[in-house]
């Protein structure tokens, strides 16, 4: 499953029509999936307007918390749903829908209760907080489990992430001067390389 997230694109706080805008060059770029956060209403109109769109690439639904955003997010054709903490009835619910639930861990025991729920791909979060080092020192007793580095992550040190063993990077606040450098495909393609 790890191979379909090896790049991720986080659109928060931008209004639907610029959302829509970064989500092409996104796919455009050779970015994976493209992940709209709903924490708001805001959000959801901006996940909306890309779902409306859709067609170029896979979209995920971010920042779920509650389970009921999950079969909104099916209607929508999300295919992933991303959480910033591993809640097993979100997970639940997922599954049940189809849908890849992607959720967030930090600790040992987080990703251990990952692996006794049958998931094989997290979502390290916040990868900052602990940096490459710390995704690497994860890896060491759980060989078998990918993680995506999300939250911190920039063109200038996914690479990083990826040597420490990531199996999959996210780009949130850092999209838009990535989307806007010289050549953001080549980037990408580099990164795809790595992985």
């Amino acid at each position: 499953m790890s191979e379909a997230l090896r790049t991720i694109a986080i659109l928060r706080g931008f209004d639907p029509a610029r959302t829509c805008q970064i989500a092409e060059q996104a796919w455009s770029a050779g970015i994976d999936l493209v992940e709209v956060p709903v924490q708001d209403q805001a959000g959801w109109k901006s996940l909306e307007a890309v779902a409306a769109v859709q067609g170029r690439g896979r979209l995920g639904i971010g920042t779920v918390l509650h389970v009921e955003d999950v079969a909104r997010a099916a209607e929508l054709g999300c295919s992933v749903v991303i959480s910033p903490g591993l809640d097993p009835a979100v997970l639940e619910a997922s599954l049940a829908a189809g849908l890849v639930p992607l959720p967030g861990v930090f600790t040992a025991s987080e990703v251990a209760l990952a692996v006794r729920l049958g998931l094989d791909t997290v979502k390290l979060f916040p990868a900052s907080t602990g940096g490459p080092s710390h995704l690497k020192a994860l890896r060491g007793p759980f060989p078998s489990i990918c993680f995506i580095a999300v939250g911190g992550v920039d063109a200038e040190n996914a690479a990083q992430y990826v040597r420490a063993g990531a199996a999959g990077v996210a780009f949130g606040s850092s999209i838009e001067g990535l989307m806007a450098s010289p050549d953001p495909a080549t980037a990408i393609r580099s990164l795809h390389r790595m992985l």
